[in-house]
């Protein structure tokens, strides 16, 4: 598998590009501009690739900011976990109150429920329930390739913020020691802002949230 990432947005947020022999998974589109979503849309199109689908670690304003132009141009399903879709439903005023003139989405995702092995396409990944940042945070683990996609979960020694609606700080850490601190330590982690890190060094460094010893 192979891996882009695309910096976008006012907030810096991680866009991925994930690419399988002949199909594209994108995750977390949060293009803020035509000119970020032209250069996402230029490099699938120099792979060859066909997009299978869209899926969302969390449905955050900044993670699917460029979600609409996405859609206008590929009919394709997109997939965010069920757990509360108050974010999804409101995305319109999160907009709003960032600034932003989005309107909000006339569908229902498919759900991504957590589970081991869940396939799309030439992907499979475990889907990873990962709330504390947001009720609907999920992290995808691909283990063959040993690759984490965290979303906000956690980033370069740090933590995704626990102010937003329905964060928790004992929620993410939680999240943190339970579902990522127990994969290999060698797992490289691609968050949704910042520089990608790994298992280990969170681990290790992370000041917010520590590793507990048994």
């Amino acid at each position: 598998m192979k891996l882009k990432k695309f910096e976008v947005g006012p907030f810096s947020e991680n866009t991925y590009l994930l690419l399988e022999d002949d199909q594209a998974l994108v995750v977390d589109p949060g293009f803020s501009s035509p000119n970020e979503y032209k250069s996402f849309k230029s490099e699938l199109e120099d792979t060859g690739a066909e997009l299978q689908a869209v899926c969302l670690t969390h449905a955050h304003v900044d993670h699917i900011l460029g979600l609409h132009r996405v859609l206008r141009d590929f009919e394709v399903p997109v997939y965010l976990n069920h757990s509360d879709l108050y974010l999804w439903n409101h995305f319109e005023q999160q907009s709003k109150a960032f600034g932003f003139q989005s309107v909000g989405f006339d569908f229902t995702p498919e759900p991504l429920p957590e589970q081991e092995d869940f396939t799309m396409g030439n992907f499979t990944f475990d889907v990873l329930y990962t709330p504390g940042h947001a009720p609907d945070h999920v992290s995808l683990y691909f283990k063959e390739e040993g690759v984490l996609i965290a979303g906000d979960v956690i980033f370069f020694e740090s933590i995704g913020r626990t102010d937003l609606y329905k964060g928790n700080f004992d929620t993410l850490a939680q999240s943190i020691r339970k579902k990522l601190y127990i994969l290999p330590d060698n797992t490289t982690v691609y968050p949704g802002h910042g520089p990608v890190t790994t298992i280990e060094r969170e681990k290790q460094h992370n000041a917010f949230v520590k590793e507990k010893k048994t």
